[in-house]
């Protein structure tokens, strides 16, 4: 039971990532990703015209049922499995979030900022519904998420794949050391 409680280290999850990749293949599926998803329920649930919802969705259904495994494991563990311990960050990442206001790390994610309260505040609005629409509006745009493109696409070689993984580890940078300093400071 304590190995479901506690972090698993990057070469044990890591392979298991990367073990998904042939694992699809030998099923017969070519694409992994969770972004199609809410695809997948509106071409299912909504009676459209709408060629972008014309297709096959039956054909990805098992990507719904991956998605819908994916939030019960994170509502079971998130109940049942709780790590007691606060997320390990490093000395500098700590000293670096304390310039900007952050002192709260008892949670997965700062309580500091990502918190009902903060939503009514101009940093906490950014943060969440702005970001929130970069992130689904990226994903789109990009098709598909990091786990698509990083984990199925460049194991398939895809150049479109190569192209959204380095665009989006150079987004990550930009946010990380010039964006979100400016907003924290807000």
């Amino acid at each position: 039971m304590n190995m479901l409680t506690q972090p698993w280290p990057w070469y044990v999850s890591g392979i298991l990532i990367g073990l998904m990749v042939p694992a699809l293949l030998i099923i017969g599926n070519k694409t992994f990703g969770v972004s199609s998803t809410l695809r997948h329920i509106c071409a299912a649930c909504i009676p459209t015209n709408a060629k972008f919802f014309k297709y096959d969705w039956k054909k990805e259904s098992w990507n719904l049922l991956f998605v819908f495994g994916v939030a019960i494991g994170g509502l079971i563990a998130g109940f049942f499995w709780q790590n007691p311990n606060p997320v390990e960050l490093s000395e500098a990442a700590v000293e670096s979030m304390n310039q900007m206001g952050v002192k709260n790390y008892s949670g997965l994610i700062p309580s500091d900022i990502f918190n009902f309260q903060a939503l009514l505040s101009l940093k906490g609005f950014i943060l969440m519904v702005v970001g929130g629409f970069f992130v689904g509006f990226g994903t789109r745009y990009a098709g598909g998420c990091t786990s698509g493109h990083a984990i199925m696409g460049l194991s398939n070689l895809q150049l479109p794949s190569l192209i959204a993984t380095c665009c989006f580890f150079a987004g990550g940078l930009l946010m990380t050391w010039f964006i979100l300093p400016y907003i924290m400071s807000l």
